[in-house]
């Protein structure tokens, strides 16, 4: 499995961030725009995935562009495909792959985790909130935190 992957989240300016992921094979970044609930909807579909769930979406809207992630679990395997869609209605067949990865669900829900701790370093919760107009995504973050414990408690015990 690929491993060494990392997903930075930064507020470019106003309700714009760029999302870098990253391993050692490939590097992407996808642009998320406010207008869209971005960043918990991607903690919520990890969180949603540590649950058990086998398949989830998240898409970022970046006006008209859009970028999907599609995550698919098998035991504790994650796929993750992030395609480019010029229009953010169009099937995931129209979409050009610009980044894929394989991992298992504990680095996926720790890498995720970091990024949004990083961020909230980083920015603090109101320069977060001024930067990107809305919240810190503070209750999807500790949702995620307190799911990945549980499981990560019962596969150690």
């Amino acid at each position: 499995m690929t491993s060494d992957m990392r997903i930075t989240w930064t507020l470019a300016g106003s309700g714009w961030a760029d999302c870098t992921l990253e391993d050692r094979l490939a590097k992407a970044e996808p642009t998320a725009s406010y207008i869209t609930s971005a960043p918990e909807e991607l903690l919520t579909a990890v969180a949603r995935l540590v649950a058990g769930e086998t398949e989830t979406r998240v898409q970022f809207e970046a006006e008209p562009t859009a970028y999907r992630w599609i995550f698919y679990r098998e035991g504790e395997d994650i796929w993750i495909r992030v395609l480019e869609l010029r229009d953010g209605s169009d099937h995931d067949n129209r979409g050009t792959e610009i980044w894929s990865s394989q991992l298992g669900i504990d680095q996926l829900a720790r890498t995720v985790i970091r990024c949004f701790d990083e961020l909230a370093q980083t920015y603090g919760e109101s320069g977060y909130r001024g930067k990107w107009g809305e919240h810190f995504p503070r209750t999807e973050l500790e949702a995620l935190r307190h799911l990945w414990h549980t499981h990560h408690r019962s596969d150690n015990t």
